[in-house]
């Protein structure tokens, strides 16, 4: 790095961003990343499914009145029927 080609702003503000890259971080701290656990499962699976278009319909009408993703309510219906069956 040529110190030449930045303001003393600049290199200040690098500096301050070392000093507290080699203080260490807080990892509890950091934001998980990926998409979150569905429940105490490590694994959802992706269920590619072919659907007509009046089921969609239903579907995202139900999602709407309960305020939910598609995904989510997919889930709860499948819940609903297979695991409460």
């Amino acid at each position: 790095m040529n110190d030449s080609q930045y303001t003393p702003e600049e290199l200040a503000e690098i500096q301050r961003y070392a000093d507290e890259a080699e203080r260490g971080y807080d990892t509890t701290e950091l934001k998980r990343r990926g998409r979150p656990r569905l429940g105490p499962a490590a694994r959802s699976v992706v269920l590619p499914v072919r659907v007509t278009p009046e089921l969609v319909a239903a579907l995202d009408e139900r999602r709407d009145r309960r305020h939910q993703t598609r995904s989510e309510a997919a889930r709860e219906v499948l819940e609903e029927v297979l695991v409460s069956a």
